[in-house]
């Protein structure tokens, strides 16, 4: 007789652990409970940092090359590709993990970097990119990426401008006019797709400037002058796409993207969950586990786990969550889809120990939902 089967479907634990070595402690847990248990690892990300690595977990491609980090310094970036598909995690490339010392540089970081990395995709052969969007450091609304893919910006006597040699609130209010010619030619045959868990639009008070420039470095004065910038970069490649949902995501690379690469915006677990074909893998699964180091409001908005609930609810598969520490009551967690959920804080109150111990923590975790699950 089988063994009940266990997907291992969690986000990272941010500061702590990966969504692998989640999986990992939570797997270790379970068999130590139930050894006949056949227990699966399916890692997951919401479109921010570590999308790359759930796909490289699953199977893809990973592939590493050289680019420009955030501020310009030579670095290294990744992305995941199988077969004509590519996902590329503007974090890995450009976030702000990679910020050289994790110095800020709030009109100097751009998204050049993730332009290069795209075009390394198309060139060999990805058809179909999916972006995905989070951890951004800076707020170029996506000018790096375009003029990566050969977008060239000009000023008013028509001559190209040097996005190197300036900052970026220089560099957009001075483009008078684009010239889309030089494009990459794969662009015209590729379909962009925006993995991203926000709704924000570029402009405004829940823009990408008022929302998240700050804590890329921007004071009150810098956020002035980034929000002229883009509102008149709007103006230059349609202020329409200015408005979009998802627009203002990664400091408004959503927004290049729309405008110049025809994309569409999606939530990114559910991109990532469509491309891992997770509904074949849960089919017929005793449980689903996943899990993210804060359950809170927010996750309720695109979140990791709350889409894999979905799924796993639209299955017909029993969910838990195995979290960092929840905000939520226990009847938000069952609204959410949540058979249970089991907080590593009560088992260490401490959320400094918690992160810490947090690998043994879930490790405990796992045989507890084993013992009441399986």
């Amino acid at each position: 007789m089988n063994g009940p089967r266990v997907v291992l479907a969690p986000d990272k634990f941010k500061g702590s652990l990966t969504a692998p070595e989640v999986a990992a402690a939570l797997g270790v847990g379970i068999r130590r409970r139930a050894p006949g248990a056949d227990v699966r690892a399916v890692p997951v990300a919401d479109g921010g940092d570590g999308m790359v690595e759930a796909f490289a977990a699953a199977g893809w491609q990973r592939v590493e090359i050289d680019a420009p980090g955030p501020t310009g310094e030579p670095s290294r970036a990744v992305y995941a590709m199988r077969d004509e598909t590519a996902v590329v995690e503007l974090a890995a490339a450009v976030g702000l993990v990679k910020l050289p010392g994790g110095r800020l540089a709030p009109l100097r970081a751009d998204t050049f970097g993730l332009g290069v990395v795209v075009a390394h995709a198309l060139d060999a052969g990805a058809r179909e990119i999916v972006l995905g969007l989070g951890g951004s450091a800076s707020t170029d609304g996506g000018s790096g990426l375009l003029r990566a893919l050969g977008l060239r910006l000009l000023d008013e006597n028509n001559d190209e401008l040097d996005g190197t040699a300036m900052d970026v609130v220089t560099l957009l209010s001075r483009v008078a006019a684009v010239d889309r010619a030089g494009l990459h030619p794969a662009v015209a045959r590729a379909r962009f797709t925006l993995a991203c868990d926000v709704d924000n639009p570029l402009l405004g008070p829940a823009g990408a400037v008022a929302v998240y420039s700050p804590q890329k470095g921007a004071d009150r004065h810098m956020m002035v002058k980034l929000e002229a910038a883009l509102t008149h970069w709007a103006a230059i490649l349609g202020t329409g796409y200015a408005e979009i949902g998802g627009a203002g995501a990664a400091g408004g690379t959503g927004f290049g993207a729309l405008a110049v690469l025809g994309a569409e915006v999606r939530s990114g677990i559910d991109v990532l969950l469509e491309l891992l074909e997770f509904t074949a893998l849960v089919e017929g699964a005793t449980l689903v586990v996943t899990g993210e180091g804060s359950l809170d409001h927010q996750s309720m908005h695109g979140k990791a786990p709350v889409g894999v609930a979905a799924a796993a609810n639209a299955a017909r598969v029993p969910v838990v969550a195995a979290v960092g520490r929840t905000m939520l009551s226990p009847g938000e967690i069952r609204a959410a889809g949540f058979a249970a959920c089991y907080p590593l804080s009560e088992l260490e109150p401490d959320a400094a120990r918690s992160m810490l111990t947090a690998g043994k923590l879930l490790e405990r975790i796992g045989e507890r939902i084993a013992r009441e699950h399986l």
